[in-house]
Formats: structure tokens, C-alpha cells, sequence
């Protein structure tokens, strides 16, 4: 049987640092200018990045995570602006779908966000580790929805980009790594999951203020997932 190994990827140090901390038998590399530490968390053998922001730096951090180590799985962690009237800053959002909300070629007939040469708008997560992250949420008692995540080279604070995020896609939380990575994992076949947690109303008025303690949420949660998975 194959050593499972599981590729988390934050995009901010505040994302990552605290599941870093805890690593035990630690290595670095850079790849590409970003740093890996492989190591063990939880019980596990993992590999923690941080990406930077936008789409293209998760991209290149989920792809060396799968040619270059060899991960089983990826999980993206850490936080998100939130597009729905039931979520507060500090709830959870664990994606079943992801997409990328500013892929555009409507011009030529297609729906918006259709990821052109793969012919998908949204890309499904790996309904087992969605299940898994599900339990750690409940654990420790956090408010959790399952939905979609949008994800673009935008950081949102308009309220008509957020109407606009809601009415073409339905969705429930935005970031700017989460469906890069999705895409991704989706094109190597490896299973790969998203959570985040709300750090804003989807206005980034709150980001600044809010954004450590959502991390540090994120972080709790990718733990008790790491801890009980299957």
C-alpha cells in the first residue's frame, strides 16, 4: 500500500504557521521560490506550503506538491470573505465544489467560469476528505456550511461582485487560491479538499481586524482532521 501523504497549502505565513510550529521531524526545500516543509503533524506524514496569493502561486505550489513529493492529497486551508447572509466571521465554509469565478470566455458561446480544454465550471472536492474535514468541524463545534467556493485573482469588497458570485455560481464563500488548486489536483487525479474560514463579509472591511483568528480556526480544524482521518 502506498504511504499516504497529505500536501496542505496555505497561501498566507498566518495560514501555515501554526501547523508548522507543530511538525516534528522537519525538512525544508524550495521549489520555484516557495519553501516546503515536509514533515509529521498529527500522526501523519504531510507536507506544508505556503503558496503566496492568486491563483497562479497556488497552482505552482499544488503542482510541485504532487511531482516533487509525491502527495497522496491536498488540502487548501485558511480563510475566506463570505457571501452568504448565515455565515459570521469565524464560521466555516468546507467546499464540495470550487470554481473559478473570473475564468471568462462567454464571448465565444461558453458559460462563465468554464475552464477551457477540461469543459468543467465547477470541479467536485473528494467527498471523503469533504466528509472528514465535515467531522472536525462538528468536533470542535464550529458553525460549518457545505457549498461552493468561488476563486479569482480578486480580492472582493464590492457588493455587486459579491451579488454577482452568489447569482452565477451560487456560491457561499470567495478566495483566490482555492479552485487553482482544485484544478490542479483535478488534472493530476490526486483528491483534494478546501476549507476555509470567514474572515469578512465578502467586503474585506473586516479582513485586517478578523483575519488572525480565522486563520488560527483553520488551523484547529486542519488538525482535528489531520488526527482522525481515516
Amino acid at each position: 500500500m502506498n504511504k499516504q501523504v497529505i500536501g496542505i497549502i496555505g497561501a498566507m505565513k498566518i495560514e501555515t504557521e501554526g501547523l508548522i510550529a507543530e511538525m516534528t521531524d522537519t525538512r525544508e526545500s524550495v521549489v520555484s521560490g516557495v519553501t516546503f516543509t515536509e514533515g509529521r503533524l498529527c500522526g501523519r506524514d504531510v507536507v506544508v506550503a505556503t503558496s503566496g496569493v492568486g491563483k497562479v502561486f497556488a497552482a505552482i505550489c499544488a503542482e510541485a506538491m504532487i511531482l516533487r513529493f509525491g502527495v497522496t492529497a491536498l488540502l487548501n486551508t485558511g480563510v475566506a470573505g463570505g457571501l452568504s447572509p448565515m455565515l459570521e466571521v469565524g464560521d466555516v465554509v468546507l467546499a464540495d465544489e470550487v470554481v473559478q469565478h473570473d475564468m471568462n470566455t462567454t464571448a465565444l458561446g461558453d458559460p462563465q467560469g468554464l475552464l477551457s480544454g477540461i469543459n468543467i465550471v465547477k470541479i467536485k472536492a473528494d467527498q471523503t476528505l469533504l466528509k472528514a474535514l465535515c467531522t472536525a468541524t462538528a468536533a470542535l463545534d464550529y458553525n460549518g456550511m457545505v457549498g461552493t467556493i468561488a476563486s479569482g485573482d480578486l480580492f472582493v469588497e464590492k457588493a455587486s461582485t459579491k451579488e454577482k458570485l452568489v447569482r452565477d455560481f451560487d456560491a457561499l464563500a470567495c478566495e483566490m487560491e482555492g479552485a487553482a488548486i482544485g484544478h490542479v489536483a483535478y488534472v493530476n487525479g490526486v483528491p483534494f479538499a478546501v476549507l476555509r474560514t470567514i474572515s469578512d463579509g465578502g467586503n474585506g472591511m473586516e479582513f485586517s481586524e478578523f483575519c488572525p483568528l480565522a486563520a488560527k480556526t483553520a488551523v484547529s480544524i486542519t488538525k482535528e482532521f489531520l488526527a482522525n482521518l481515516d
